[in-house]
């Protein structure tokens, strides 16, 4: 054992090793909205509530009011964690593909559906959302374009997660035509969710898929996604020219944008709270 102890290991190795002992802590840490409740009020607020933990860094006279447009409280936040839990009577998992929209699931539940540029963190982050029920097969790859088809999350009796195709680089050839479909034709659709990188803030193509979402008259909210990496200054400076871009330039848009780490589990509580909300499974006086 004490041999074993003064082996030196060479330092590449040392260096993975520390990456993967980081790796494996971060992976289901603060997944539990009861771990976050045990952190201290400052790192509670930046967990729950990303865009208020930005406040610090802004000019006394930024209008930050549109932070809070969805404000719930800490116990509504713990109660519609229930919908993301599975149980024996509550079953959460992969429903059914499906490349065009004749072979979709005709499901009469509510739903919702992610959409984002390729590599923008969509799988990432809808396997952040389902990180209370691991059973669930959510497919993360490196190679952007990955998701080829709408995949179908079956959350309950209570609701259905569509995970869209991305967009831009190497996107489906057919991808116009399938998301056009969707958004057009599916009665039970109660929000689109648009994911933006937030390392670099509204790209051409997303400006695209906004303009799509306005022509098309669907309520869409915009998730700011891989704020774990975003340097402070870049992130709120991304936040502010994107807040600005919505209230000017944007009739469908939700005035709050969520920021979200699929990582460090930032904003993935208000997230989900948000979903249990817009899908009429969690009503609020306040919001």
């Amino acid at each position: 054992m004490l041999q074993l102890q003064r082996m030196r290991r060479p330092a590449g190795a040392s260096c993975l090793l520390r990456r993967l002992s980081a790796t494996g802590r971060s992976s289901t840490k603060n997944a539990s909205f009861s771990e976050v409740l045990q952190l201290e009020d400052k790192k509670l607020t930046g967990v729950v509530f990303p865009l208020q933990g930005l406040e610090k860094y802004l000019a006394s006279d930024v209008n930050t009011a549109s932070f809070r447009t969805f404000n719930p409280g800490l116990d509504d936040i713990r109660r519609a964690e229930a919908l993301f839990k599975p149980s024996d009577r509550h079953v959460i998992d992969y429903f059914s593909s499906a490349v065009r929209m004749d072979h979709a699931p005709q499901l009469a539940q509510p739903e919702v559906c992610f959409v984002g540029r390729s590599n923008v963190g969509k799988s990432s982050l809808i396997k952040a959302l389902f990180s209370l029920a691991p059973e669930v097969e959510v497919r993360v790859s490196k190679t952007p374009g990955h998701t080829k088809k709408m995949n179908f999350f079956k959350v309950g009796k209570y609701f259905t997660l569509v995970d869209m195709p991305g967009y831009g680089y190497r996107a489906p050839q057919d991808f116009a035509d399938m998301v056009e479909a969707y958004l057009q034709e599916r009665q039970n659709l109660k929000r689109t969710f648009l994911l933006v990188d937030s390392l670099v803030g509204l790209q051409k193509a997303d400006h695209i898929a906004i303009e799509m979402l306005e022509e098309f008259g669907i309520p869409y909210v915009l998730v700011l996604t891989k704020i774990d990496k975003a340097p402070k200054g870049l992130l709120v400076k991304n936040v502010l020219e994107i807040q600005d871009f919505a209230e000017k330039h944007t009739q469908g848009c939700f005035p709050q944008l969520f920021p979200v780490s699929s990582i460090e589990y930032s904003g993935i509580h208000l997230l989900r709270c948000f979903i249990a909300h817009v899908t009429g499974n969690f009503p609020m006086m306040n919001s």
